[in-house]
């Protein structure tokens, strides 16, 4: 199924609910009463907002999964996919941020999994160990590539668009977060990095790293 919409499908039930608050507010408050939802209406469609984007077509790039500022990068023990060391990059969205995920490699997805019970802010370190998050497990060509999408506190709703067995393209849409989130990248730790912390990035666009050939 095709997620290229301008305004992802999961935003249009927002969308045309405070629509219809706005209707109703209009018939009986009139005008000003009316304003609020719309407002609410058109953030909705902002937030949900679907843009295309054009991945580098070179060889072995990452690109990000998504739109944000990259909070930290580091070399920690992945031990639920990866099981080894690995160069974690975690990212930061907004609610201003474009809220769709993107595939930073070429790959096969392996592994999905989502767990965990909390709603922690996103930008907490321990959210990625306790926050509710979908783990998406990659193989590109025979490297094991791990992405984890995190809710936040207002985050309360991971969409995963694909499954092991799926093909997926580098800057190919596999899903989104409601309202704020953060989504965690793990890479070879011989990678060629392209960024550092503060980085502001554009999922599907702006290059992270290179992996080894």
């Amino acid at each position: 199924m095709n997620h290229n919409e301008i305004v992802a499908r999961e935003g249009w039930i927002f969308i045309a609910f405070f629509l219809g608050a706005a209707a109703a507010l209009y018939y009986f408050t009139g005008y000003w009463g009316a304003v609020p939802a719309i407002i609410l209406a058109l953030f909705c469609t902002y937030f949900f907002r679907n843009p295309e984007r054009t991945a580098s077509e070179e060889e072995a790039i990452v690109v990000s999964p998504a739109d944000g500022r990259i909070m930290d990068i580091e070399e920690v023990a992945e031990d639920r996919f990866i099981h080894g060391q690995a160069i974690r990059v975690r990212i930061f969205l907004s609610l201003f941020n474009v809220h769709i995920n993107r595939n930073p490699v070429d790959a096969e997805v392996v592994w999905v999994q989502k767990i965990g019970s909390k709603y922690l802010p996103a930008y907490k370190p321990e959210a990625g160990t306790y926050n509710v998050r979908n783990y998406l497990g990659l193989d590109a060509n025979g490297q094991k590539i791990l992405l984890v999408q995190i809710t936040g506190l207002v985050a309360r709703r991971l969409v995963c668009w694909v499954s092991p067995g799926d093909r997926l393209q580098r800057g190919e849409r596999f899903g989104l977060i409601r309202f704020g989130s953060c989504v965690e990248l793990y890479l070879p730790t011989d990678v060629d990095l392209k960024v550092k912390a503060g980085d502001k990035v554009k999922g599907g666009e702006t290059d992270i790293a290179k992996l080894p050939q």
